[in-house]
């Protein structure tokens, strides 16, 4: 009896041993770092936003939306700027060295170039919790209906990888997909703060449709270096390049369906058209 309970508790020390021997492999540039040691502060931050996600509309239903224009505003550009902090910090600090935008190794320097594109990694890992805000703030405003799967699977994702990557990779090849989504998402946290100004902006709106179409882009161009990566034998991360292939084809089957809906199809726009009318600047017919 006893050897039968030893056996059955092997997987888990198996398990347990095999997480053990990853910590041996993380880059020790970022050892100490806030949220960074460990994978529960980031665990527990999603888990959080799930529930959250799953109980806010529920204790919303019977009480009157809130009106966040005051604060969408000062939210949007703080979120710009911070996206733009880390595209730049990340664009010198890779241009400083020098890195491959087809393939740079993760080389564990301690070089204040280097050290620049770390820190730009953990600023990135750490504004994809902030941008849990998004969710809540269409939870208050009860726009229940941006609330999709693509919304909730792409910002809880986006945390929990990039804990990864800030972990094991905060260098070499990981800079160039931070680098170009925070630059995407300057010019996508600007459209919306110009569009809570109030509907006399919707005249310099007319390009919502390109932040899709740059986004789907980005997402194809990340999954051709994935498989390149493989094919050349990137001096990266093996098992990296695996999953942002995959991570990538799940972003451009969920973003080309959104896209062929709001655009090719003629169906209602789900994500920037909505998110404008509740800003007010697009007047929704009655």
């Amino acid at each position: 009896m006893a050897s039968a309970n030893i056996s059955e508790s092997i997987p888990f020390y198996d398990v347990f041993g095999y997480y053990e021997w990853t910590l041996t492999l993380a880059d020790p540039r970022t050892k100490g770092w806030p949220m960074v040691d460990s994978p529960m502060p980031t665990f527990v931050c999603v888990c959080i936003y799930l529930f959250i996600v799953w109980i806010g509309p529920k204790m919303m239903r019977d009480r009157k939306p809130f009106d966040l224009t005051s604060l969408l505003v000062p939210y949007n550009l703080a979120m710009a700027l911070l996206n733009l902090y880390i595209c730049l910090q990340l664009f010198v600090g890779s241009t400083m060295r020098r890195y491959s935008y087809i393939c740079e190794p993760c080389r564990q320097s301690f070089n204040p170039a280097e050290l620049r594109i770390v820190d730009a990694v953990w600023w990135y890992y750490f504004s994809k919790v902030l941008e849990f805000s998004d969710t809540f703030f269409f939870i208050l405003r009860k726009k229940d209906n941006q609330l999709t799967f693509l919304h909730v699977y792409h910002h809880s994702t986006m945390f929990s990888f990039w804990w990864i990557g800030v972990k094991w990779v905060p260098s070499g090849s990981t800079f160039l997909p931070a680098m170009v989504n925070s630059f995407i998402h300057v010019l996508m946290y600007t459209y919306y703060g110009l569009a809570a100004l109030g509907p006399h902006m919707n005249k310099y709106l007319w390009w919502k449709k390109y932040l899709t179409i740059l986004q789907l882009i980005q997402f194809t161009v990340a999954m051709i270096l994935g498989i390149n990566g493989i094919i050349t034998g990137c001096e990266f991360p093996l098992w990296m390049h695996y999953t942002l292939i995959g991570y990538m084809i799940s972003f451009i089957v969920l973003f080309g369906n959104f896209y062929a809906q709001a655009y090719l199809q003629g169906r209602p726009i789900q994500q920037f058209e909505i998110n404008c009318i509740d800003m007010g600047a697009i007047k929704k017919d009655n």
